[in-house]
């Protein structure tokens, strides 16, 4: 069975148990503060266990792509060394909302297992919750008893907490789990050591393939648990091992999930993927991990920039960028691939699953050149990176081989010099991990300079960046306090902004040692951060306190308005006011937005789609998927419309609860990334012009916009361009800060009629001017090198010039030392230079005393800096250094003289 048929085969069985079947959540989450990316199947049905949201369907099934790159269940770099974990996977999961609970979900899956995917029974173990004394809960005898109806009591094992007790995480909704193992091992291994003895021990062949969790409590800040009013189930199955014991496979990398990337990877590689168990020590065993780690990551890259994230220096973005530079690394170390490749499994990788994921299929272009962009960006850091470690190398080997004469210290030749602060450094800079910096000392034969405590220091050193990452991340939220009936918020903020509210409940937040709350009302006006549209601020008050209202976001489906103090008295009625001017502002921002996507989709075409959006009440800031910078015309053209549209006054049809399908038909575009119910809101600008999905605010007639200014426009990553403009008093400012700067530019320029000829005029007598300096200090070059030529004398086998000089700048001082290494292949030149009244140094080798070794300018150049106080540096045979005390240009020579024994 292929694994397009175990996947329709899950579905098709649990739809015929009365479930619904449902897309899976984008992977990168928009309203969950608590997670950067959808870690497992339940993430999108959160609202329903925390009791925030009704389910529509008590029973749902779906196939749902996660993403896991540390904690318990993977740590990044491991990923690729064994043949069962990944970054990205799919997990099939079904699902009952206080419907049934143990018996059904029990019963189903065996069903499943042996009757439609026909597993050997004789190869399943099921594990039940063992109990705990901690938390004084017992052993699930209720699912031992019911799992007794299925599989004899020696295959039925008592689990530890551990593994056998689902959490939410420190808080929320948990429940005890009974986990389904299976045993691929040969007949021969099961001969000598029973299944029973290996299951949760890590063994790759003897794994975990179910995992069915009763949720029944709810954990509380104290650690304390209490029973939900509701019982539900919640199983997560992994479909990539499913594949592998229903194909008969050892290792998920040799299912038809992964085969396609595997086998294009080593043809391109021109090597052959022998499947070897990592660890085993195989010839091949290098090319094989890196093979399986460029297969797994391409997965994970790929679906998170088609869900909406791009790879950035932060959060989720940071995350993928470090999963894509792996691969590419690997690629890059073991495959030989010099040049960007991983873009070209996108097709591919797209090909396959656009029946389940059809989100990659249609933006695979898209998603290509962003993932080549960050490759081309990624290996010139490598390169960079490299020639960084040579120089490193090459300035290290010089003190430990010469620094005896050199600096004056003890003969370091031999001894280990390479530590792993220095490893580390190449790790947390250029992304090298310590098997590439080994790799790369061995080529090179100087493993031997490594310290005996390398690894330690290196450990050491990522220890310090992991716990100063925690302390920045660390915050301590306290259980909701009800006040109230816990009731659900009614958002009343499209109509009013200001209400009488009750508080419904409220908690404590604790972040780097400052306290704050969390409130929850019955009604409110404030609008979350939802949408790329800021939160509300503004003020809850009765008639002895008034607290500011700081932000507004939502957690999931609950709106939580944050302040720093807590009310008096919780049980008092509220007057809740949002921030009016605010409000508005962002409102004409948000609007705008819309028209903005519209015309840009006039301008420059249908492919136009939002990558991203910030809207507050300064500015609007809308990024979209485009290839190539906007022309000034470009960008003109679709000011004029948006302007336009603006002085239609074009009322707003605001549309609520219209099925997603209808919404659709009316031309509204789902957005790729975002999550939609089976209701939708539509706001329609002009039905011919602007029809989109949006929950954010808006004006009710574009004309309260007033004007639109598009104030510049970049480049965001690959294929995406980023617009920021303003409106209404921000446009107004805008322009007349413009006008007001070319007034003092017209008064500076003396008023002339047409400034732009007379700015033109200025600049090229500027130019004028520069060519005849630069040719004159040329000349004071020619004729000072030529001075310093004839002042060479030989010293120790070579050509010495030591000078103090006086320079107009850096370039003329590099331009003479260049000339007379030109001259004098055995050179070695000394100048401490006056550059436009600082001090300098220079230090430039001839190529043919370069390459004798005795001498090197980056460290010579080091030591005759402090005697100006400064510092520098540079390559083998060239170097220079700055400082600041200029009075001791002297003595920079006659340290030269003592160092270079002349």
């Amino acid at each position: 069975m292929d694994s397009a048929s175990i996947r329709r085969t899950f579905l098709d069985f649990f739809e015929k148990k009365g479930h619904k079947i449902v897309p899976s959540a984008p992977l990168v989450l928009k309203n969950d503060p608590t997670l950067l990316f959808t870690n497992s199947g339940m993430v999108q049905f959160k609202d329903y266990f925390l009791g925030n949201s009704v389910p529509k369907h008590k029973r749902i099934a779906d196939t749902q792509k996660c993403l896991r790159v540390s904690g318990k269940h993977n740590d990044l770099e491991d990923v690729g060394f064994d043949t069962y974990h990944h970054t990205m996977f799919e997990m099939l999961g079904n699902w009952s909302f206080g419907d049934y609970f143990k018996q059904e979900a029990i019963a189903w899956a065996w069903e499943l297992l042996t009757e439609e995917y026909k597993l050997p029974k004789d190869r399943l173990y099921v594990t039940v919750f063992g109990g705990d004394k901690n938390d004084n809960l017992p052993v699930d005898e209720e699912a031992k008893e019911l799992w007794k109806q299925f599989v004899s009591e020696d295959r039925i094992i008592h689990g530890i907490k551990k593994d056998n007790f689902w959490e939410m995480g420190e808080q929320g909704p948990c429940g005890p789990c009974s986990e389904i193992h299976i045993d691929l091992r040969p007949e021969e291994e099961l001969r000598q050591k029973p299944g029973k003895e290996l299951v949760n021990s890590d063994h790759p062949q003897v794994v975990e393939i179910w995992n069915l969790v009763f949720i029944q409590f709810n954990r509380l800040a104290s650690g304390a648990l209490e029973p939900l009013p509701d019982k539900h189930v919640d199983t997560g199955m992994g479909f990539e091992r499913l594949c592998m014991a229903i194909q008969g496979k050892t290792s998920n990398y040799d299912t038809d999930v992964f085969t396609p990337l595997i086998d294009f990877i080593a043809k391109e590689a021109g090597v052959t993927y022998t499947g070897s168990t990592p660890g085993k020590g195989s010839a091949h065993e290098k090319q094989d991990i890196a093979i399986r780690v460029m297969a797994d990551h391409i997965r994970a890259v790929a679906f998170t920039i088609a869900d909406g994230q791009l790879p950035s220096n932060t959060g989720a973005g940071y995350v993928i960028r470090r999963i894509l530079r792996r691969a590419v690394r690997y690629g890059f170390s073991y495959l030989n691939f010099k040049e960007p490749f991983l873009h070209k499994l996108v097709p591919i990788l797209a090909n396959q699953l656009k029946d389940v994921f059809p989100e990659l299929y249609q933006q695979q272009d898209y998603v290509g050149r962003v993932i080549l962009e960050e490759e081309v960006s990624f290996l010139r850091t490598l390169e960079t990176g490299l020639q960084n470690l040579d120089n490193w190398l090459e300035k290290t080997l010089y003190i430990a081989k010469n620094a005896p004469r050199v600096m004056g210290l003890g003969d370091h030749e031999g001894i280990p010099i390479i530590h792993g602060a220095k490893i580390f450094n190449l790790y947390d800079t250029y992304g090298f991990p310590k098997d590439l910096t080994l790799l790369i000392l061995r080529e090179k034969g100087l493993i031997q300079f490594l310290k005996s405590d390398w690894e330690i220091e290196f450990e050491k050193w990522m220890a310090k960046q992991k716990s100063r990452s925690k302390a920045d991340a660390t915050k301590e939220t306290g259980d909701w306090i009800l006040v109230g009936d816990d009731v659900k918020t009614e958002f009343i903020g499209y109509e009013h902004l200001t209400a009488e509210a009750k508080i419904v409940k409220y908690r404590k937040v604790k972040q780097k040692n400052k306290e704050s709350y969390q409130l929850v009302f019955d009604k409110t006006p404030f609008y979350a951060e939802s949408g790329g549209q800021v939160g509300d601020t503004g003020f809850i008050e009765t008639a002895n306190e008034k607290i500011a209202i700081t932000d507004t976001k939502k957690e999931n489906e609950l709106i939580v308005h944050y302040t720093d103090t807590i009310p008096a008295n919780l049980s008092a009625t509220f007057f809740v006011s949002v921030n009016e001017s605010k409000r508005r502002q962002t409102m004409n921002n948000h609007s705008a937005t819309h028209l903005l996507h519209a015309a840009l989709r006039q301008v420059l075409g249908k492919h136009v789609e939002q990558k991203g959006s910030l809207v507050n009440d300064k500015i609007l800031r809308f990024d979209f998927s485009h290839f190539a910078a906007m022309t000034a015309e470009e960008v003109e053209k679709v000011e004029t419309i948006v302007n336009q549209k603006i002085r239609e006054n074009i009322e707003l049809n605001e549309q609520r609860n219209v099925p997603l399908e209808k919404a659709k038909s009316m031309g509204a575009m789902a957005l790729f990334g975002e999550k939609y119910g089976e209701f939708v809101r539509v706001i329609t600008f002009d039905p011919k012009f602007s029809v989109e999905l949006c929950g954010g605010t808006h004006v009710p007639f574009t004309g309260n916009i007033g004007l639109f200014k598009i104030v510049s426009e970049s480049s965001v990553a690959a294929g995406v361009r980023r617009i920021e403009a303003v409106t209404a008093e921000g446009a107004q400012q805008f322009v007349n800060d413009n006008l007001n700067l070319l007034s003092e530019v017209k008064a500076v320029l003396k008023n002339p009629k047409d400034v732009l000829a007379s700015a033109r005029s200025l600049m090229e007598e500027k130019h004028a001017l520069e060519k005849k300096l630069e040719a004159l200090y040329q000349q004071q070059a020619n004729v000072l090198k030529d001075e310093l030529a004839r002042k060479a004398t030989k010293s120790n086998g070579h050509t010495l010039i030591a000078e103090k000089v006086s320079v107009p700048n850096a370039e003329a001082l590099k331009n003479i030392a260049y000339a007379l290494r030109n001259q004098f292949d055995d050179l070695l030149l000394v100048l401490a230079a006056d550059v436009d009244g600082k001090p300098q140094v220079a230090v430039m080798l001839g190529e043919k005393l370069e390459a004798t070794k005795k001498y090197h300018a980056g460290n010579l150049v080091k030591e005759l800096a402090k005697e100006i106080e400064g510092g520098g540096g540079g390559q083998s045979f060239f170097a220079t250094a700055g400082g600041k005390k200029l009075e001791r240009l002297n003595s920079v020579l006659i340290k030269a003289k003592e160092l270079l024994n002349y």
